[in-house]
């Protein structure tokens, strides 16, 4: 029997296999392109193939229909009725005339792109196709560009690439052109392991996952790229739930992977208008929407600076905004797309989010990330972390998390929080992609989930397929109050000349330079901690109550640090005096040689 993983690997190679066909059309553009702009006229002609070939089937009726309803103001739903989409074509032209006729390219093309309905042109449009036509025209390329998708390796029919496989191919085709660009490693594209990985910790969660006879959902990621997670999502609730009725919602900031989103929203019969282009931080689409499912992974170590006029203003519309709990540093927006994501949860909803390292631990007490991690902490919303392998990304090899959010956690979740440290869970690579060395398989998926599933301290281990290893990851539950701190300050008396204690209005003044800070566990007793482990040593200290804020972060280091005990000095003395031996030996034998 054929296991999933071998499935994903065999459908991978073919569709790298046909990427890579597509993509050495480029070959052509050598000279008048650049090899970072390749990508300007691969991804749009890509959707263009791909739509035509979808309607070759049904072109003439098309054709027919166009002449018997032209007469009418409103059409649309004729011609889209004819199509068998929601998009249609009446160009008489097809790529196999438009092949036929050399002479009559430039103009022939034009007016096969002109025919499209509008919400192609839309795609077109955004992605400034026509400025790649005019210079495509003016190398005399564009002939030949169509030639070489005439081509048997460019075959997009339905029947021989399936709207998932197709999914994988622009991926594919998105990352290369990403690559060419060197984009930023916040910048990067998830594979299909880590996506399955989250969409089933969502799903395994999810205690209202089937309503009634069946699965009805909505889903949503705020950075959609392609729409790939949205996909892979769909397609998971549909393995439980043939008959699942689930409705994918996404906003996408770049042209190009906005088009292709939207492109295939269309060709799976999707609702077009539910893919939004625009800024997610500063130019949301979907305000006042909610949903049952969030998956996203939103660009890290990307400043927020260009939308910080609208994300403050948002800020200090307070409860009615989205960021009313805080705002991180200016140089990191990943934390804002938490809390964008968090704002549009259902009250039983929940949301898997890629975040980086920095969104554990950065940020004191009362700055923005600490606030924003304590509204997420003291509303009892985070479930679960899971820290990636490194190498997990095709553009980035740094530690990466899934966080799993819950408006409506299990009642043995209620007041915990649960660590999983999967990051030796994986299998390498026989070949790197990028900076991708390693995969969480099927196995190391099922051993994770079932970490998630089981939310109690415990280590689990298995052996892979051959053998010759094992994978494993490590969970610690712990109680959500025990990630907090009080920030105390803690001042000391300023000293005259004769060390005696400098009084204003009976009491003593602050010496600005001795002034401390401690960490206090929030479920301690400050005064307690205080007198404890401050006064013994500081007599004449107190706290300046005034001044004390409360702080939140996630130890995940801490919390899975093993101690090893350090090797005992009388073995280091004897190693270090057999190298010196061993030294003095080599020195004597060469210097006794040269005497010789």
């Amino acid at each position: 029997m054929t296991t999933s993983d071998e499935r994903i690997t065999s459908v991978s190679k073919n569709i790298q296999e046909k990427a890579n066909l597509i993509w050495n059309v480029a070959n052509t553009l050598f000279g008048a392109f650049k090899p970072h702009e390749y990508g300007l006229v691969i991804l749009p002609m890509v959707v263009i193939k791909r739509f035509h070939d979808c309607l070759l089937p049904t072109h003439d009726a098309v054709l027919d229909t166009c002449k018997k309803v032209e007469h009418l103001a409103v059409k649309d739903g004729f011609l889209r009725k004819a199509s068998g989409y929601q998009f249609y074509n009446i160009s008489p032209y097809t790529f196999e005339t438009l092949k036929a006729d050399p002479e009559g390219i430039n103009d022939n093309f034009r007016a096969y792109i002109n025919g499209f309905s509008d919400n192609i042109q839309d795609i077109l449009t955004r992605m400034n196709f026509s400025a790649q036509i005019d210079r495509m025209e003016e190398a005399g390329l564009l002939y030949q560009v169509i030639v070489d998708f005439c081509s048997e390796q460019a075959d997009m029919r339905p029947e021989k690439i399936s709207a998932v496989d197709m999914g994988y191919i622009f991926e594919n085709l998105v990352q290369r052109f990403s690559e060419s660009y060197n984009e930023e490693a916040g910048a990067h594209f998830t594979s299909r392991d880590i996506i399955y990985l989250m969409c089933d910790l969502l799903i395994t969660g999810d205690k209202n996952a089937f309503r009634g006879d069946g699965i009805t959902k909505t889903v949503y990621d705020m950075t959609m790229g392609t729409s790939q997670m949205l996909t892979c999502m769909e397609e998971r609730l549909k393995q439980l739930d043939a008959d699942a009725d689930v409705t994918c919602f996404g906003q996408e900031l770049n042209p190009f992977t906005f088009g292709i989103a939207k492109a295939d929203m269309l060709i799976r019969g999707g609702d077009p208008d539910n893919m939004q282009f625009g800024d997610t931080l500063s130019d949301d689409k979907f305000d006042g929407y909610a949903f049952d499912y969030e998956i996203s992974n939103p660009p890290f170590g990307i400043d927020w600076k260009r939308e910080a006029a609208e994300v403050e203003a948002e800020h200090r519309r307070g409860a009615a905004g989205r960021f009313a709990p805080g705002l991180p540093s200016k140089s990191d927006g990943q934390m804002l797309f938490m809390l964008n994501g968090i704002s549009k949860l259902k009250p039983d909803g929940r949301m898997a989010i890629i975040q980086n390292g920095s969104s554990l631990f950065t940020g004191d007490a009362g700055s923005g990330q600490s606030e924003i991690r304590r509204y997420l902490i003291e509303n009892d919303w985070l479930d679960a972390i899971v820290q990636l392998p490194n190498d997990s990304f095709y553009n980035t090899g740094i530690a990466t998390y899934i966080w799993i959010i819950t408006k409506d956690k299990p009642e043995e979740h209620i007041g915990k929080v649960q660590l999983i440290d999967a990051g030796k869970c994986y299998e390498s690579r026989r070949k790197a992609i990028g900076n991708k060395r390693v995969d969480i398989t099927e196995l190391c998926r099922n051993l994770i989930v079932s970490a998630y599933g089981e939310y109690t301290d415990k280590e689990y281990s298995v052996p892979t397929a051959d053998g010759k290893t094992t994978v494993s990851c490590r969970s610690r539950v712990l109680d959500s109050v025990s990630l907090g701190y009080y920030k105390i300050v803690v001042e000391s008396p300023e000293l005259d000349e004769n060390d005696g204690k400098v009084m204003k209005r009976g009491k003593p003044v602050a010496d600005a330079s001795k002034r401390d800070t401690e960490n206090v566990p929030l479920d301690e007793d400050i005064d307690a901690y205080f007198a404890r482990e401050v006064l013994p040593y500081n007599p004449d200290a107190w706290i300046d109550k005034s001044k004390t804020k409360v702080g939140y972060e996630i130890p995940f280091t801490r919390t899975f640090y093993e101690y090893k005990p350090i090797e005992p000095a009388a073995d280091i003395a004897k190693r270090i005096e057999a190298h010196e031996q061993s030294l003095m030996q080599k020195l004597h034998d060469l210097f006794g040689k040269d005497g010789e």
